[in-house]
């Protein structure tokens, strides 16, 4: 079989995860390029393909379920480039960036995206009554944050935009991908040189000024990842995730309050309930071994479902619906074992301050349109929205009225 993409619902993944999660939670994967691999849908295998050492990002570097890369196109992975690295390379580079992601770290950042999002805001609410959600407010809190933290400057942020959308692409071809990546990176080696001839209190500048041996390309392929995946990301889940909130007015009590515990909570149950890496995260075996019952052989592909296994009624109560009261889930959207994302801890603070700011600032907060008319990211690396058109009153809202 093939890859299972085609959905029934705005939030759900596909229905074949569920049969296959039952019935074959290790089933045979055709590639595009003709290879047979594996897809694991339950939770323990996929947990298991993500912190056994005997499976490779390095392996997987130019699988992918969707696309097939020409072996003319398989280069060598650029410097830096460490989410495809395995053991100590992998970890070489993550400790010179695990310090500036750290939950102390993301306390002093709070008051500045705090800012970053009333100000989005105050300009949303400028534009009118009825706007694109995800154009006024998801793209340019995203954008803001991780410019400033890394020491881009915002003004390039429409070009930053473009270029997400073609790297991230699951369907573009791989030399147009790798023409607009290669923009990319001279954009961020410029940048780069400039820190390093007037260094200022931002990742980037960091990282060409510490003591750690790097060269300017492997800052480079180092800013590329992060940049991408805090960017990308992260407006994803802020468009998507006030879509679902807006469909389920029931859930968003917590924003109502001051309760930081409830508000987490609810970004943790969205962060599950959506799963935006809706393509799952791939391995490589490094040897022959067993998984879930089947005998992976040493160079197979192993594409571990996130959507499926954040779905996994072995885990959750009820896991198909919606719960922001469900006790802190543990789930995989961040994935999990070496490679867990960096800057989970971030993005759990823009999406919390995000959703909050943004429905005490607009309580009757709507869509403008009917849900069947939104059109969903179903060709991009991460599942989201390309707008979401929403509309509020400027009149007061009565108390209690909110997301009635």
């Amino acid at each position: 079989m093939t890859l299972p993409t085609e959905r029934t619902h705005l939030f759900d993944p596909p229905a074949e995860y569920k049969r296959l999660r039952e019935t074959d939670p290790m089933t045979r994967l055709s590639f595009p390029d003709g290879t047979l691999g594996w897809l694991a849908t339950r939770q323990e295998d996929v947990r298991a393909v993500l912190s056994d050492p005997r499976f490779s990002t390095y392996l997987a570097r130019h699988s992918s379920p969707v696309r097939a890369t020409p072996p003319e196109e398989r280069g060598e992975l650029p410097p830096g480039t460490f989410t495809s690295l395995d053991g100590p390379e992998h970890a070489h580079y993550r400790r010179m960036l695990t310090g500036l992601f750290t939950v102390r770290r993301m306390r002093q950042l709070t008051p500045r995206i705090e800012e970053i999002t009333k100000g989005r805001l105050d300009a949303m609410e400028q534009a009118g009554e009825n706007v694109d959600l995800v154009k006024e407010f998801a793209h340019p809190v995203a954008a803001l944050v991780i410019c400033e933290l890394l020491g881009v400057s915002y003004d390039d942020r429409e070009y930053l935009q473009e270029v997400s959308e073609v790297i991230m692409s699951a369907e573009l071809p791989t030399t147009e991908i790798a023409v607009v990546a290669g923009g990319l990176y001279s954009y961020l080696l410029d940048v780069v040189r400039a820190k390093s001839a007037q260094p200022a209190d931002d990742i980037i500048s960091g990282l060409v000024t510490g003591d750690n041996g790097l060269t300017d390309e492997e800052v480079v392929g180092m800013a590329v990842l992060l940049l991408l995946a805090g960017y990308d990301a992260t407006a994803n889940m802020l468009g998507l995730g006030t879509l679902a909130l807006l469909l389920n007015p029931d859930q968003l009590e917590p924003l109502r309050g001051d309760d930081q515990a409830a508000q987490d909570n609810l970004v943790e149950e969205l962060l599950r309930y959506l799963t935006t890496v809706h393509l799952g995260t791939i391995r490589g075996a490094k040897e022959d071994l067993e998984l879930g019952g089947k005998l992976v052989r040493k160079g197979e592909i192993v594409v571990g479902a996130l959507a499926a296994a954040n779905r996994d009624p072995r885990y959750y109560t009820d896991p198909d619906r919606l719960d922001v009261t469900r006790e802190r889930p543990s789930h995989l959207a961040f994935g999990h074992g070496p490679h867990l994302c960096l800057g989970q801890q971030l993005a759990r603070l823009v999406l919390r301050v995000g959703y909050r700011e943004l429905f005490r600032r607009f309580p009757d907060l709507r869509l403008a349109v009917s849900p069947e008319s939104v059109k969903t990211l179903d060709d991009r690396v991460m599942y989201g929205v390309y707008a979401l058109p929403v509309s509020w009153s400027k009149q007061p809202v009565p108390a209690g009225a909110a997301g009635e």
